[in-house]
């Protein structure tokens, strides 16, 4: 039998790779492209000193700025691209560290910018926007900088700059432990036979059928966090007490206030989210429970949380089968969005298929010619879903960069997933509605649960933890080993509820997950989460004044805070809706779960 052979770059077809000469022609002209944009450095610097000298003196500044912005991107996109097409190759790695070693000398030279406009006056403002009307169109940029009250002096944000190498320490350190010193023994199945466990294997052998090797894989992993959980809880103490120092000096009420600040997130959106969360416990008790009884234990235990209830369905396609499939599932957004993703599938904007040395995973870049796309397609359930997810990333991205002025035309993290999500939605409600397979529904609904409670539940759990773990830090409570890990046990047994047995182990969990030394940012997840469902469901209900509203939300870049923009979309993230609607559909697919599995 012939193994499938990974394919050298060279020998992909063309139409299977994504059209990056739509960036550059060749690598020589990229590089002379380089060269001329460091005539940008002098340039900048000429403004030294003169930003409130006249309307037109800060007209010219911000044009500037729009014809650099559009400079790096082209540049910017195509080195990484190429770097990822083959990250063995050393001159694409060489092209990367001199785009990123000249957005440092863009970034330096225009030091002056935020300094320079906190030190006008509202009235002599007022005066400059008199002299160039134009410059209308940058004053939500500059009331964005203005506003911030929480910008020192000169001397100080240098001193705060300095400290930053510093701050980074903590992250730095947990990832030297975590990802480079920590090994964990072998588990053992019931056959007596090993099997390596590392962070990559851990949640394959969580989805074992054998309860023997899941239960000595989840021993083997806790066991080596319980002999270094001083230290974890050291670092993880470390992080948090740099953050509570920035917020103090910033004069902050605290570190969440810092963190949301810089996206424009009342920080009432963070804890609604988890008020809202704990009063949808009862839907997470039922699966907890339907999952325990699908898999027949008497006990259900933190190690059978991933191992599939629905086994034996098998399902297949090729490219051209999920790029048809997409547009069917998505056609509930209309012609116009079709047609974008027609566009997307026809004329390069996707890198298809594994090669010898691509980037793994996939991800979509969204530049201002047309969106990069990586897949690492291998015709399963996942990789079309995958699809559908990362088209919904970049028909955001495309529909704001088209739409915005380039001041206007990235849009906020918070609101970055909220599009890519919607699509998946859309395709599982198209799926669920086209197979007649009683084990494939299943195998569908169960999916859908599993990234419901993996997104919304999970994360907001996790969100929950950085909360009070800095609310402690804030009081001059210890947050030492004892008192984290008591913590995180006590929100297990919340969340999870009556029917799991919370194993001691699961105490150490926080300490494996790297997204708290992020500052704030798990919580974006559940909420993002939470507004594609909504934002689905409305479009399925209410059609074309739905997806009308959607567009508009997708073409708004950073053109208003997010909140407001997901209001225009029809979606209100300041209430508790969004979150309680979610739950109410998890609850009835775990009904219908039920339902066929009878």
């Amino acid at each position: 039998m012939e193994t499938n052979k990974i394919p050298a770059r060279a020998d992909v077809p063309e139409k299977d790779k994504w059209a990056i000469q739509d960036l550059f022609a060749t690598d020589d002209d990229w590089r002379a492209a380089l060269a001329k944009a460091k005539e940008f450095i002098p340039r900048i610097t000429a403004f030294r000193g003169r930003l409130a000298e006249s309307g037109a003196a800060l007209l010219s500044f911000f044009r500037l700025d729009d014809e650099i912005s559009l400079a790096f991107d082209a540049l910017v996109h195509y080195a990484q691209r190429r770097s990822d097409e083959d990250t063995r190759v050393a001159a694409y790695q060489e092209m990367v560290s001199q785009v990123t070693r000249f957005a440092v000398e863009i970034q330096s030279a225009a030091a002056f910018e935020t300094p320079e406009l906190l030190a006008i006056s509202d009235e002599d403002m007022n005066h400059l926007y008199a002299e160039a009307p134009e410059l209308e169109l940058y004053r939500l940029n500059i009331d964005r900088i203005r506003r911030r009250e929480h910008v020192l002096s000169d001397k100080e944000e240098a001193i705060l700059a300095a400290a930053g190498e510093m701050a980074a320490s903590p992250d730095d350190i947990y990832s030297m432990l975590n990802d480079a010193d920590l090994k964990f023994p072998d588990a053992v199945d019931k056959d007596g036979n090993k099997h390596p466990v590392t962070h990559g294997t851990f949640i394959p052998l969580m989805q074992s059928y054998d309860r023997v090797l899941r239960k000595s894989a989840f021993d083997s992993l806790y066991s080596v966090y319980g002999q270094f959980r001083n230290t974890s809880a050291a670092t993880l103490s470390a992080q948090l007490k740099q953050l509570l120092f920035f917020a103090n000096v910033r004069k902050y009420p605290s570190t969440l206030d810092a963190a949301l600040d810089g996206n424009e997130v009342p920080t009432g959106i963070y804890r609604n989210l988890i008020d809202a969360v704990h009063r949808s416990f009862a839907p997470m008790y039922r699966y907890v429970a339907l999952r325990k009884k699908l898999l027949g234990v008497d006990e259900l235990h933190m190690y059978d949380l991933y191992v599939p209830v629905v086994d034996g369905v098998e399902m297949k396609f090729t490219f051209e089968e999920a790029k048809e499939i997409a547009l069917k599932a998505l056609a509930p957004l209309g012609e116009d969005y079709l047609n974008l993703l027609r566009e997307g599938f026809a004329n390069g904007w996707i890198d298809v298929y594994e090669n010898e040395g691509k980037r793994s995973g996939a991800y979509s870049a969204g530049a201002r010619v047309h969106p990069y796309v990586l897949l690492n397609f291998k015709g399963t359930l996942d990789d079309v879903f995958t699809l559908v997810h990362e088209m919904g990333h970049s028909i955001h991205s495309y529909l704001s960069n088209k739409t915005q002025p380039t001041a206007y035309q990235d849009y906020v993290i918070f609101v970055a997933e909220v599009a890519s999500t919607c699509n998946e939605a859309l395709l599982m409600e198209y799926l669920l509605s086209v197979t007649t397979d009683k084990k494939e529904r299943a195998y569908l609904i169960n999916h859908f649960l599993e990234q419901f409670r993996g997104t919304l539940y999970r994360q907001t759990m996790f969100a929950e933890f950085e909360l009070t773990a800095n609310e402690m830090t804030q009081r001059g409570e210890g947050t030492t080993a004892e008192a984290l890990c008591a913590m995180y046990k006590k929100l297990n047994e919340q969340y999870f509820g009556p029917e799991m047995n919370v194993d001691e182990e699961i105490s150490l969990e926080w300490a494996r997950i790297p997204h708290f030394y992020y500052d704030y940012y798990v919580y974006q997840y559940a909420t993002g989460y939470a507004a594609a469902i909504a934002l689905s469901r409305r479009i399925l209900r209410e059609g074309e004044p739905a997806v009308k509203d959607y567009l508009g939300f997708l073409s708004g870049g950073c053109s208003a805070d997010p909140i407001t923009l997901l209001r225009g979309a029809g979606v209100d993230m300041a209430s508790p809706k969004p979150i309680e609607d979610a739950t109410k559909l998890f609850d009835e697919m775990i009904s219908e779960m039920e339902k066929i599995l009878n």
